[in-house]
């Protein structure tokens, strides 16, 4: 079978490798659909902190069972399918308390540990989960970042009937204001400086502002009444949008930090004390956030197909990454065709 293989930075190569056999408790896949998330694109451009060279890419994805091992149950040859992208230790304190997406080991697929960017993968069967025989294998590959979402949402807890501001547009900000808007809440809010991804967030239904174009806090106003958001949603992962977070944020209101900060930042703690603001961080997923995000999905309450701006055969994987590169924040998700 072909594997894509990231050699260094910017360079892909394919070799052909054995089709891994099937052990007990696993199942192997026939890939369908890879999707390229921002991580990705940080191990492209050599940025990663915790990925090394060379290196398999591919954790979103969609996939259908092509064998499954002794002893697995609930799954057939046919099966639609998507995998957890987690390597857990099962041991530490995280694991043992129901946090296994903050594993004291965490290896992540694709980064630490070999991707999913093959023709066929196998894995433990406790990973697969099945998607609905009508979903598309592209809206299949958009579960994982729609399991990222859903995650961050339930950081925080019920948004039913909740005033919500969403710091950044790209395709998870996007996804976590459209599932707290599935989840019941009042009113959302989003601001990005991209124009087009403020027209793709309002024609997912979201609301919108550009700070360039409108004060932030007169916008708020206006969606929120005076009392304001209940929690923020910062998305981007800078100093700055962590910063607005804070300076708008309503006393003893909730901030949960979804971007993924690549530099340290500074922020006012100062206003944290005083506001009685809390920090709260978000780390990936679990089972739960999976089955939330499938749901949802299936019930047609989320737009995914505003998200895809473009498909690339499995031979050209490089080309994805030019073709983000070149786009920039018209790139919302580029979806990898494995047939």
């Amino acid at each position: 079978m072909k594997q894509a293989i990231m050699t260094e930075p910017g360079k892909i190569v394919y070799r052909d490798v054995p089709v891994p056999p099937v052990g007990d408790g696993q199942i192997k896949v026939k890939m369908k659909k890879i999707g390229i998330c921002g991580s990705d694109i940080h191990v492209n451009h050599g940025k990663h902190p915790y990925t090394g060279y060379p290196v398999v890419q591919g954790h979103e994805v969609s996939c259908e069972v092509a064998e499954a091992g002794g002893g697995v149950d609930g799954f057939k040859p046919g099966d639609k399918v998507t995998i957890q992208p987690q390597v857990v230790c099962g041991e530490c304190y995280p694991c043992t308390h129901g946090m296994y997406n903050a594993c004291e080991t965490l290896k992540v697929m694709g980064f630490q540990t070999t991707g999913m960017a093959s023709e066929f993968f196998v894995t433990d069967a406790s990973k697969v989960l099945k998607l609905p025989d009508e979903m598309s294998y592209d809206h299949g590959a958009m579960v994982e970042p729609a399991a990222v979402a859903v995650h961050a949402i339930r950081r925080f807890g019920d948004v039913a009937g909740k005033s919500v501001l969403v710091l950044g547009g790209g395709p998870i900000g996007n996804l976590v204001g459209q599932f707290c808007k599935a989840m019941g809440a009042k009113t959302v809010l989003l601001s990005e400086l991209s124009a087009y991804r403020l027209e793709v967030a309002q024609k997912c239904g979201i609301g919108t502002i550009n700070p360039r174009e409108k004060n932030l806090k007169e916008a708020m106003l206006e969606a929120f009444g005076t009392d304001g958001a209940d929690v923020i949603f910062e998305c981007v992962g800078i100093e700055q949008t962590i910063n607005e977070a804070i300076i708008h944020a309503r006393k003893g209101s909730d901030i949960v930090v979804v971007g993924v900060f690549g530099d340290l930042s500074t922020v006012n703690m100062g206003f944290i004390q005083d506001r009685e603001l809390k920090l709260i961080g978000t780390a990936m997923y679990r089972v739960e956030d999976y089955i939330d995000a499938v749901r949802l999905i299936g019930e047609g309450k989320i737009e995914l197909d505003a998200l895809i701006t473009d498909h690339v055969p499995f031979g050209e994987f490089a080309r994805a990454y030019e073709l983000i590169d070149k786009q920039k924040d018209k790139a919302m998700k580029v979806i990898i065709d494995m047939d």
